[in-house]
């Protein structure tokens, strides 16, 4: 299988190509979208794309960890985290 990355430049150029549009207009469009996102899960909300999945945000509950290099324990404390979970389209089209 091949290592296929795709980044926000590449979005963004393929966006122009598809669309017909300029390189900037389809950067701008794609950072757009990305900071609706970023801003909804900011406030706590959910972003749902039908057919590719729901984002929204976790909380993680503080927990008692190790320290890797002294072996000592530590504290981690609780955290928001964003969490993806794929809808039934993406799964099957991945398969």
């Amino acid at each position: 299988m091949a290592d296929i990355t795709k980044t926000k430049k590449v979005l963004a150029e393929e966006l122009a190509t598809e669309m017909g549009v300029t390189k900037k207009a389809a950067n701008d469009a794609v950072n757009f979208i990305f900071a609706q996102m970023t801003k909804t899960l900011k406030k706590g909300g959910t972003v749902d794309i039908n057919g590719f999945g729901k984002f929204t945000v976790k909380k993680r509950a503080a927990r008692a960890g190790i320290n890797p290099l002294t072996k000592e324990k530590i504290k981690i404390k609780a955290a928001k985290v964003p969490g993806f979970k794929a809808s039934k389209t993406l799964k099957d089209a991945v398969k």
